[in-house]
């Protein structure tokens, strides 16, 4: 009987498991779990909803929400993509559904569907898992892998890290002659200390341009204000893809914010006709933009040398050309960054050059297989980091269950 030892229990190791014994009753399949507990990143994630994957059907398209695999996991899509996610689970009655945004969740709106799926498979399949397991080393013995734990020696045939974004994992995947692209922190908030953004917590527009000065780096869509300074999709987008630049700038760079995503030509002639159109009216009473909230025009009126009582006929053009700055070329100030919720996520890991995408096998090492985050991919924000899981799991499945 081929054993086969998954060190890591969470998304990617539990899946892997779950369709190598499904593909092949006959394997003996552990899962050696560090922590106390399985599948934390699954309970914890979308606000314990569980954001499962992301409703985007085209293998090329959802490749380009990964920064980092971008390239090696389009092969991998065509043989286990979002759908088959979606199948997946519903033919384990675990209906998903897509939200506004295209986020999928569970039916059930809760993550412990997802675990209770999970565990319910494991258990029948007569997967053992042990927790509080944290393994100290893995190293080859004649034909047999054997792994190391404070407990006891295990021996496998086969073995998968699964285990995330471990330094203490990929310190022993060095020890294995891979290498480890230095990890730094992918997903994350933009620390701002900015007079035009406080008390504007919950504040957002629902498409804005934000660039890094200084770089090529620009991401479109929501942005929203909070205690720290600025999230939202745009700004993780950013963070993900800039995630090495950011990281080497100390997370210390100026940010552009164009709040409309219109040219600033444009914006200016809207202000310049209702300095023709209504010029007895007072600036600052009433945004001519819906997109900008009451609140946040009062900060950028104030922020263009514009005084509380002047009304548009009273507008000089040095005021009207500062106003149309502050709309699509405001400048701010990022110093730091701050988790993104509870889903802390790195760029780094194993370097992508040493495995075989085919299998998710090491190409150094024959029955060594690497799955999920451990290795140096990383998405943006939406379930495209859970889809990575389901994905690379699914074909290392396959892999293990050869006769």
């Amino acid at each position: 009987m081929n054993k086969i030892i998954i060190i890591g229990g969470g998304a990617a190791g539990y899946f892997t498991a779950i369709n190598a014994k499904e593909n092949n009753p006959d394997l003996d399949i552990i899962i050696l779990e560090k922590g106390n507990d399985v599948l934390q990143k699954v309970r914890i994630s979308g606000g314990g909803r569980c954001n499962v994957t992301h409703a985007c059907f085209t293998p090329k398209e959802l490749c380009e929400f990964y920064p980092r695999g971008e390239k090696e996991l389009l092969g991998p899509f065509h043989q286990f993509m979002t759908g088959d996610t979606f199948e997946w689970f519903e033919n384990r009655g675990i209906p998903l559904k897509i939200e506004d945004d295209n986020r999928v969740f569970p039916e059930a709106n809760t993550s412990q569907a997802i675990i209770d799926c999970f565990q319910n498979a494991i258990d029948n399949l007569g997967i053992k898992v042990f927790t509080n397991c944290g393994v100290n080393s893995v190293y080859q013995q004649e034909n047999k892998w054997v792994i190391n734990t404070k407990e006891k020696n295990f021996e496998a045939d086969k073995v998968v890290i699964a285990a995330g974004s471990s330094k203490r994992i990929w310190d022993l995947c060095e020890t294995l002659d891979h290498t480890i692209i230095e990890p730094v922190p992918s997903l994350f908030t933009f620390n701002i200390n900015d007079k035009r953004l406080v008390d504007l917590l919950g504040t957002s527009v629902q498409n804005a341009t934000v660039k890094i000065v200084g770089t090529k780096l620009e991401a479109s869509g929501p942005l929203l204000i909070t205690h720290w300074g600025m999230s939202g999709p745009a700004v993780l987008k950013l963070s993900a893809f800039g995630a090495r630049i950011l990281a080497d700038k100390k997370y210390q760079y100026n940010v552009e914010v164009n709040w409309l995503s219109r040219p600033t030509e444009k914006v200016l002639n809207v202000l310049l006709n209702l300095k023709k159109k209504e010029p007895r009216k007072t600036v600052i009473l009433k945004s001519p933009f819906t997109e900008i909230s009451k609140r946040l025009w009062e900060r950028f009126v104030a922020a263009s040398d514009i005084r509380i009582g002047q009304n548009w006929a009273d507008l000089n053009s040095a005021q009207l050309e500062n106003l149309a700055n502050q709309l699509t070329k405001g400048i701010f100030n990022a110093n730091g960054r701050t988790t993104f919720k509870d889903e802390f996520v790195t760029a780094g890991g194993i370097d992508l050059k040493e495995i075989d995408f085919k299998r998710f096998e090491s190409r150094k090492h024959t029955n060594l297989f690497f799955v999920g985050e451990v290795l140096n991919i990383d998405a943006v924000t939406g379930g495209f980091n859970f889809q990575n899981a389901w994905t690379s799991g699914f074909i290392c499945a396959k892999a293990l269950a050869e006769k």
